[in-house]
């Protein structure tokens, strides 16, 4: 649907525009755009930035570990041709020529089945994860749990963020927010200057405060928590302050402390912060496109890094399915992801970011790139073309019948 991908390319767009860029002077010297909204940036520059974004923004460092995940390499998987909206016959050259893909791996049962890289970029390299960063938060929320700084999610919000008291957000519950049912007003239109998605980004930090709380803590409530979804960015960088302020971490290091170093991601990342020093929620996370595969790898292996287990055991049976109805059949919104009835889910950004999770399969397919618009329904429609492919090559390997109807998409 048209108005969902609207609001949600919002969304993303506004998580880059909401810091602030101080190092124009690094950024013209390197080639790279000094405007901070990304949607009026021409492709060449968005070719350039998205995988230097750190020379844009200010960051902190998501450290990995000594010790690294083995990626072993395993049988090419044979996924023939496959029919595209628009197209006769695909093959993976064009499919990613089509996409403007920086890069697609295909992870089964943890081995490398599949590769490739384009746009002058290479498995050394980061790339921007625009709302994909999401689903990160999402997981640091299960650790928190685990780890006992969040005591249920049946908590209300205030008991750890009580600046909230008294605004819309008294009385809803940690899981309202995180499924984006807190009846909370708010207006996601980014074509309009008044809309509370436009304002809350020109909040300026006052003595360190972070500029997201303040704003959020002006809002009223519209609907009765847990009766209406409603995507709301601000609500996702706010879970970024819940999980900062439980733990009394930074998002860069507990998300370091918890998955990257135990898991073995294979490099460094980097997370923008906004004008108050602190980590953007819902955005701007910059990593090598193996570890956005080795995200959903952990997840496929049910959030455990060794023999720790980083998030409650079953968490994903509740995060990566429908906990909330958006209207759409065959699809819902979870704890931060884009939910399928057929078991599958996903980590999705603006112009073609995306990590896309089937437990049932032990399969992850992780992708970067540049669409030539944040959002296009026939390039979504592709790639939704692309993991039903993916699927049913697995299927075909295993002797499983496909499903009648496989994943899709809803950014």
């Amino acid at each position: 649907m048209r108005i969902l991908t609207a609001i949600a390319a919002s969304a993303l767009m506004l998580g880059v525009t909401g810091c602030d860029f101080v190092k124009k002077t690094a950024a013209d010297a390197a080639g790279l755009p000094t405007d901070n909204n990304v949607l009026f940036w021409t492709q060449d520059q968005r070719d350039n930035a998205f995988r230097q974004m750190e020379i844009l923004a200010e960051t902190r460092i998501i450290s990995a570990g000594e010790e690294t995940y083995d990626l072993a390499q395993g049988k090419a998987i044979d996924l023939g041709e496959w029919q595209g909206e628009g197209v006769r016959s695909w093959n993976l050259t064009k499919y990613m020529l089509d996409q403007r893909a920086a890069g697609v791996i295909i992870l089964h049962k943890g081995k490398i089945r599949l590769e490739k890289y384009e746009l002058d970029y290479a498995a050394d390299g980061r790339w921007t994860s625009f709302s994909v960063a999401k689903s990160f938060v999402s997981n640091l929320v299960g650790a928190a749990v685990q780890d006992g700084y969040i005591s249920s999610l049946n908590d209300p919000l205030t008991q750890y963020i009580p600046e909230l008291k008294g605004s819309g957000y008294d009385g809803v519950t940690v899981e309202q927010l995180l499924t984006m049912t807190s009846g909370v007003k708010w207006n996601e239109d980014y074509a309009d200057p008044e809309s509370d998605v436009a304002k809350f980004n020109l909040v300026k930090s006052k003595d360190g405060d972070n500029p997201i709380l303040t704003y959020m803590a002006t809002l009223e409530r519209e609907a009765e928590p847990g009766t209406r979804w409603q995507y709301n960015t601000g609500e996702t960088n706010l879970i970024g302050v819940l999980v900062a302020k439980a733990t009394d971490k930074t998002l860069a290091d507990y998300l370091s402390e918890k998955i990257w170093a135990p898991y073995g991601m294979q490099m460094d990342a980097e997370w923008l912060l906004n004008d108050g020093g602190y980590e953007i929620g819902g955005c701007c996370i910059s990593a090598a496109l193996r570890d956005y595969a080795l995200l959903g790898q952990f997840v496929v292996d049910g959030g455990k890094a060794g023999d720790q287990q980083i998030v409650p055991e079953g968490w994903f049976e509740k995060a990566g399915v429908k906990q909330a109805d958006i209207g759409l059949p065959g699809k819902g919104y979870g704890y931060q992801w884009w939910t399928y009835d057929d078991g599958s889910f996903a980590a999705q950004g603006i112009f073609g970011q995306g990590i896309f999770i089937d437990p049932a399969r032990e399969l992850v397919v992780a992708s970067n790139g540049n669409w030539p618009e944040a959002t296009n329904d026939r390039l979504k429609t592709a790639r939704d073309n692309f993991y039903k492919a993916v699927q049913a090559a697995v299927d075909a390997e295993g002797g499983r019948q496909p499903d009648a109807d496989n994943s899709g998409s809803a950014d």
